[in-house]
């Protein structure tokens, strides 16, 4: 572990994959606390305020990301940008961002004598829903971009963080204002009383309100470097809800009548259905793919990331309360971007 000054308010960072839902969300709360953020996306937002730079380099441009990195001269990098989606099914290469872009990126950091930690975001898919892992390195992928995020991972590990301070976070369901299209889905069949619980529940679930989720990038930021160093935190709401809990408090705040509960025979069959069309090239919102991730219980250990972050600040009825007003402003013709 490389000699390391205390990271505080005042400090230049970068954070990639600023035009990002999480993103956008955390170059918010780093300006908010007094730092001065750079943000790196191959996507250019036109976004601009008071402390912010933004530079539009891909990942996978190796040169670029050696040539910026020493140029902005950051302290600490908070490295989020990756591909997301579960679209791919062919090919692992489809997710070069999620691995040839990490080592670019180490290779940049390398390069950067003035960073002096690194967190570095991986998935909770590096492992299937509901498995347990023994350790950091216990990994049961079941798509190709969960096994990208396993690249993540081991090529951080492997380069040892470029020999920098460094940790991984493993972002559970994030959701929240300017949360990803798909979500817009399911919330216009709650708000239209066409969304079914599946029966046998309550299923217990990780979420992670994006407002928590920043927190806890700052919090890692700044905490001792011996408390973060070559660890893994999940990140995650405190306590842990169900699912069914999670939609109740979407459906109350929405006003909507009561959810229906559909018998798991049916969602199965429906779920054979949507197979079907989905593998005759045809998009369908249920798979049995879905129904396994609806229907399997997926708690995450959060002793770690409680003990160094705390307690996450914005409690649940909040941030269902400040989703739900964004949610009404996207339906009311408003952009899904704007999450002031």
């Amino acid at each position: 572990m490389t000699a390391e000054r205390p990271i505080a308010p005042g400090a230049t960072v970068l954070v990639t994959g600023s035009a990002g839902f999480i993103g956008r969300h955390l170059v918010r709360q780093l300006l908010a606390a007094g730092y001065a953020v750079h943000g790196l996306d191959r996507v250019a937002t036109g976004w601009s305020a008071a402390g912010y730079t933004e530079h539009v380099v891909d990942l996978l441009d190796r040169p670029g990301l050696t040539k910026i990195l020493p140029a902005i001269a950051p302290v600490a990098v908070l490295h989020l940008a990756a591909r997301t989606d579960l679209e791919e099914t062919r090919d692992i290469a489809g997710y070069a961002a999620n691995t040839e872009g990490v080592s670019n990126l180490l290779a940049a950091v390398a390069a950067a004598p003035t960073v002096t930690r690194v967190v570095c975001t991986s998935s909770q898919l590096v492992c299937r829903m509901g498995y347990s892992p023994a350790h950091d390195e216990d990994y049961k992928p079941t798509t190709l971009y969960g096994r990208s995020k396993v690249e993540t991972e081991q090529r951080w590990r492997q380069a040892d963080g470029a020999g920098r301070v460094w940790c991984l976070t493993r972002p559970t369901t994030v959701w929240g204002p300017g949360m990803n299209p798909h979500y817009l889905t399911f919330f216009a069949l709650l708000r239209d009383a066409r969304y079914f619980h599946i029966a046998g529940g309550p299923t217990p679930k990780s979420y992670s309100y994006v407002g928590n989720a920043v927190d806890q990038y700052q919090r890692l930021l700044e905490a001792p470097a011996a408390a973060i160093h070559r660890r893994t935190f999940y990140l995650a709401d405190s306590p842990q809800l169900s699912l069914e809990s999670w939609v109740e408090g979407f459906r109350v705040e929405l006003g909507t009548r009561p959810i229906r509960t559909m018998p798991r025979p049916v969602a199965r069959g429906l779920a054979l259905i949507g197979d079907v069309v989905h593998g005759l090239g045809v998009r369908f919102p249920f798979t049995s793919f879905r129904l396994r991730n609806v229907i399997t219980a997926s708690v995450v250990d959060l002793g770690q990331t409680l003990s160094v972050c705390g307690p996450p600040p914005v409690e649940f009825a909040a941030g269902v309360a400040s989703t739900v007003a964004w949610l009404r402003r996207v339906w009311a013709g408003g952009s899904r971007w704007a999450i002031d």
